[in-house]
């Protein structure tokens, strides 16, 4: 199945040089329907208000983190089957192990390129 880059996309980080790293890492991929979000709760809200194909979100966030929103957004009946890949700097194995179990698609330890973002999103959205 062919990925709909004109697909949208919510890039969720509370520093504002992440999201504007994973967005361009986006668009090298080719897809540009691209929000951002500063937390998961304002992500939560953007959820809420448009469907979107995939959540990219960071892990460590305040006042909510990408593991709260990743529980809201399994818990939710309309998004429970949103991919999800989580960004972190640690790479502490009991924490991949958390995000599994709460539901996350996939999982990327910092630092971030284009190649490594495109094989995760492939694995969660399909080839492209």
């Amino acid at each position: 199945m062919a990925v709909d880059k004109g697909m949208s996309i919510l890039v969720v980080d509370d520093h504002n040089t992440m999201r504007r790293i994973v967005r361009n890492l986006l668009k090298q991929l080719g897809f540009e329907n691209i929000d951002e979000a500063a937390d998961g709760g304002e992500a939560f809200i953007k959820l809420q208000e448009k469907p979107y194909g995939l959540v990219v979100s960071d892990w460590n966030m305040e006042p909510v983190t990408g593991m709260d929103l990743l529980k809201q957004v399994r818990a939710d009946a309309k998004l429970k089957n949103l991919p999800f890949i989580m960004i972190t700097a640690e790479s502490k194995p009991e924490n991949m192990i958390a995000a599994k179990q709460a539901g996350v698609s996939n999982y990327i330890v910092k630092p971030l390129n284009a190649e490594t973002l495109k094989s995760k999103m492939s694995s969660v959205v399909g080839e492209f």
